[in-house]
């Protein structure tokens, strides 16, 4: 039974989750996390010991290390991506691939909340597993397919057992019937979806409690039947990329199921492997070392999954080598969506025209069908989601948001995809709170729109400039 083409395939596809995280990093880590981010990683280290969160970016928490750093890491994804690294042996990949997860967990481990997402410690444990896969001509380690199998499971049986143990409505199964409307950032497809048939969405639910919480025990079992397993995940992992945006939650996940495939299920690929060898005695040895770190450090997650009290996507260790997961355990019944308006106006008047800033992904003009992003990751986004659950402003990147639009602030309206005010930053801004809901069928033909929404509340009243130097 041989895993190379298993192998071939995975380091392409980890490779691939890698350069969408370098690439979100390029984009969006000075404005959110730079010297005059939001949430300034400079003053992070400052009361943060290295120890806790080890990072390069200690020695340099500057916005040139950052963008040195973000790029070396495309660059160094894009080399692995072509294979270049593991057909120069095995201690060539093996640089590589431990360059790029240092470099990520430099990112991940100061990026505090804006880096406080599941993906970010699945892609580290994913890509600390690659330092050790070997060169092309090595024979695969059946130690690290067990390994990976054994993440694979983490992730899936994880997330079932949180839904189970967490919101009622995964027990009598209606939670399809709001998932699809209040999901972080719906996409083009999400609408379609959330109009299927109640008996859809009970099936669906059903369904996702078979993959999440049976499927996952035929991982271990042998082939084929742990390939056709691996397969049935998929196919779910499809379903949900098609119908929402969880960055690269489900692609990484897709990749993971790659080394459950062995090469009867992969030999179509037009590539032939080399003659091969087994692992020398250093690389054996690596493995078997790594073997019981991995084996020591799954206590944790392994009681944390079997607790009543088990706990999302978290670490207990700062290197994010071994770590527990689950995603959704509760469900959002209602959406809520905070607008950011501004005015140019020399003052605010019952008659003030304000003008709405809209965001690349998030729902804010009703008549915008949602767009697709996934793998790539909206960072502010994602967190405009979580600042909606309070009525209330309650996050200290919020409110340096509103200030660097009140400034007008070039890198920060980049992350939006819009700006209202192109000639010179606005004189007023204030927030609002609506309530969103997906338009019917007749409602949509007849306006265009994809949402309804209905204003709730003023969320921050108009302020200025002048509001953040007191």
């Amino acid at each position: 039974m041989s895993y190379w083409y298993s192998r071939f395939l995975f380091e392409r596809a980890l490779a691939a989750m890698y350069l969408v995280g370098f690439a979100v990093a390029v984009n969006q880590f000075v404005p959110l996390l730079g010297e005059r981010g939001l949430l300034p990683v400079s003053r992070f280290t400052q009361l943060v010991p290295f120890r806790s969160s080890p990072s390069l970016f200690f020695l340099s928490p500057t916005d040139t290390a950052f963008r040195v750093g973000a790029w070396l890491g495309v660059g160094l994804a894009l080399l692995a991506l072509t294979g270049w690294p593991q057909q120069r042996g095995t201690a060539v990949s093996a640089i590589v691939w431990a360059l790029l997860w240092v470099l990520y967990l430099s990112f991940v481990n100061v990026g505090q909340t804006f880096y406080g997402f599941g993906w970010e410690t699945l892609l580290l444990e994913a890509g600390f597993l690659a330092i050790f896969l070997g060169g092309w001509s090595t024979t695969p380690s059946m130690w690290l397919v067990w390994m990976y199998r054994w993440l694979l499971f983490r992730v899936m049986f994880g997330a079932g057992l949180i839904k189970i143990r967490g919101d009622s409505c995964w027990r009598d199964l209606t939670c399809l019937n709001y998932y699809f409307e209040t999901q972080p950032i719906p996409n083009a497809w999400s609408w379609y979806f959330h109009w299927l048939p109640e008996a859809a969405h009970k099936a669906g639910v059903a369904i996702n409690h078979f993959v999440e919480l049976i499927v996952p025990f035929a991982y271990f079992a042998p082939q084929p039947i742990a390939g056709i397993a691996a397969l049935v995940t998929v196919g779910f992992q499809g379903v949900l990329i098609v119908s929402g945006n969880l960055s690269w939650l489900n692609w990484i996940t897709v990749a993971l199921c790659i080394p459950a495939l062995d090469d009867r299920f992969l030999s179509w690929l037009p590539i032939s492997p080399p003659a091969l060898h087994d692992p020398d005695l250093v690389h054996r040895g690596a493995i078997y070392a790594l073997a019981a770190v991995v084996a020591l450090l799954s206590v944790a997650p392994t009681l944390n999954m079997l607790s009543a009290t088990q706990v999302m996507n978290t670490s207990f260790e700062p290197f994010h080598l071994v770590n527990t997961y689950g995603a959704f355990g509760a469900i959002t019944r209602t959406r809520y969506e905070i607008v950011i308006e501004g005015t140019d106006e020399a003052t605010v008047s019952p008659n003030t025209a304000w003008r709405e800033y809209e965001f690349k992904g998030k729902p804010g003009d009703p008549s915008r069908r949602g767009p697709q992003i996934a793998p790539y990751h909206l960072r502010l986004d994602w967190l405009m989601w979580f600042e909606a659950f309070s009525p209330q402003p309650q996050d200290e990147w919020f409110i340096a948001l509103l200030r660097q639009l009140l400034r007008g602030d070039a890198a920060t309206l980049a992350l939006l995809k819009t700006n209202p005010f192109p000639d010179r930053a606005p004189q007023f801004l204030r927030a609002r709170y609506y309530r969103y809901w997906f338009t019917t069928a007749d409602e949509r033909r007849q306006t265009g729109r994809w949402w309804n929404r209905e204003l709730v509340r003023e969320y921050v009243p108009p302020i200025t400039l002048a509001a953040f130097s007191r």
